[in-house]
C-alpha cells in the first residue's frame, strides 16, 4: 500500500492523533477493565493512562489504514469489510473476531425474541436468514479467499488458548474474593467500549474524518480496543513475572536493559513526587557534637528524653507523612501493573528478531506492530 497517498483522515487527526478527542478519557473505565483482566484490584492511574494512549494510537493508525482501503475500493464509509481485509493475515485473531460477530448477532436475535432453535438452524443451514454481521463477513471473505482457509474458520471450533488462559486466570483471581469484591469484579467484567458508543466515537474523533466508520465498523473497533487492552495486560503480567528473581534460575540475571531503564526512571519519578515520605527520605548523616551543644546539655538531653515534646512532634509528623503517602505507597508496593511493565511489553511485542521478523506481524506500519490485528 502506498503510504504517500493522501490520507482520507483529516489533517488534525492524522498529525496529532488526538485533537478534540483528547478531552475524552477512558482512564477510569480502563482501570476497571484491567482489574477484570488480571491486574490488582486498584490499578495504577498512570498505568491506565499509558494503556489508553497505546490503545488510542493503535486505533487511530488502524482507522487511517481502513480509510485508505475504503478509499481504494470507492466506498463512502469505513465498513466491516475494510477491517476484515486488514486482519486477513492473522488467522487466530480473525477467528476471534468472527466468533465475536456471531455472538453479537446471537445476542441481538435473542433480544428480539427469536427462538434459539431457529437461530442454530440458521447457522447450520447458511440460509438467507443468516446473521447480519456473520453474513457480511462470509460474503466478503469468500470474495477474497482463494485457498479456502478463511472460509474454513466459520466451521472451526478450535479452543482459543489465549481466551482459556484468561478464564483460568480470572477463576484463580476470584478464589480469594469476598462477596463485595466479587460483585465489583463482575461489574468490571461487563465493561466494554461498545457500551459507551457515543463517548467511544468522540474519543476517536470520528466527526473530523472525511470517511467515517459505519455502525458495524464501530462495533468491531470497540471489540479491537478491548482486545488490545487485554493483550497489553497479558503481556505486562508476563513481563512482571519475568522480572521476579527466581532462586536457582541461571537466566535470572538476564534482565532487559530497557526494563531497568524504565524501572529506574519510574522509581525516580516517584521519589521526586514524594520527597518527604518516610520510605524515600534517607537517614541524616551523624555529625560530631559542636561546642554549642555541650553548653546546652540540658536542652539536648531534654529533647532526647522518653516522652519528650520533640519526639512526640516527630511522631506526629511521621504519621501525617504516612497518611499523605498512603494512597501512593500502597499502590506503589502492591502487585499492580506498573507503567514500566507496559512499556517493556510493547517493546518486546514489536521487537524484530531474525531474518523473517518483518513477516511475523499481520500488518506493520511506522515500525510498531498492531496488538489487536
Amino acid at each position: 500500500m502506498n503510504n504517500t497517498a493522501a490520507s482520507p483522515m483529516s489533517t488534525a487527526t492524522s498529525s496529532s492523533g488526538r485533537s478534540t478527542g483528547k478531552s475524552v478519557s477512558f482512564a477510569a473505565e480502563l482501570q476497571s477493565m484491567m482489574f477484570s483482566l488480571g491486574d490488582a484490584r486498584r490499578p495504577l492511574h498512570e498505568t491506565a493512562v499509558l494503556v489508553e494512549d497505546v490503545v488510542h494510537t493503535q486505533l487511530i493508525n488502524l482507522l487511517q489504514q481502513a480509510a485508505e482501503v475504503s478509499q481504494l475500493r470507492g466506498a463512502r464509509v469505513i465498513s466491516a469489510e475494510d477491517l476484515l481485509f486488514l486482519m486477513r493475515k492473522d488467522k487466530k485473531k480473525l477467528r476471534r473476531l468472527l466468533k465475536y460477530m456471531f455472538f453479537r448477532d446471537y445476542k441481538s436475535k435473542i433480544v428480539k425474541g427469536i427462538d434459539e432453535d431457529d437461530l442454530l438452524e440458521d447457522k447450520l443451514s447458511g440460509s438467507n436468514n443468516a446473521n447480519k454481521r456473520q453474513k457480511i463477513a462470509q460474503d466478503f471473505l469468500s470474495s477474497i479467499d482463494q485457498t479456502g482457509e478463511l472460509l474454513a474458520m466459520f466451521e472451526d471450533d478450535e479452543i482459543d488458548e489465549v481466551k482459556q488462559e484468561r478464564m483460568e486466570r480470572a477463576e484463580r483471581q476470584t478464589r480469594i474474593m469476598d462477596s463485595a469484591q466479587y460483585a465489583e469484579f463482575c461489574e468490571s467484567r461487563q465493561l466494554s467500549f461498545s457500551k459507551k458508543a457515543s463517548k467511544f466515537r468522540d474519543w476517536l474523533d470520528c466527526s473530523s474524518m472525511e470517511i467515517k466508520p459505519n455502525v458495524v465498523a464501530m462495533e468491531i473497533l470497540a471489540y479491537l480496543a478491548y482486545e488490545t487492552v487485554a493483550q497489553l495486560v497479558d503481556l505486562a503480567l508476563l513481563v512482571r513475572q519475568d522480572m521476579v528473581t527466581k532462586a536457582g534460575d541461571p537466566f535470572s540475571h538476564a534482565i532487559s536493559a530497557t526494563f531497568i531503564q524504565y524501572h529506574n526512571s519510574a522509581e525516580g519519578s516517584c521519589m521526586k513526587s514524594y520527597p518527604e515520605s518516610p520510605e524515600n527520605t534517607p537517614p541524616p548523616t551523624p555529625t560530631a557534637p559542636s561546642s554549642g551543644s555541650q553548653h546546652s546539655g540540658k536542652t539536648t538531653s531534654g529533647s532526647l528524653g522518653n516522652g519528650s515534646a520533640g519526639q512526640d512532634s516527630a511522631k506526629t509528623k511521621q504519621r501525617k507523612r504516612k497518611k499523605s503517602t498512603a494512597a501512593c505507597g500502597v499502590e506503589a508496593h502492591s502487585d499492580a501493573i506498573q507503567p514500566c511493565h507496559i512499556r517493556e511489553a510493547v517493546r518486546r511485542y514489536g521487537h524484530k528478531i531474525g531474518p523473517l521478523s518483518p513477516f511475523t506481524s499481520a500488518y506493520r506500519r511506522n515500525g510498531m506492530a498492531f496488538l489487536a490485528c
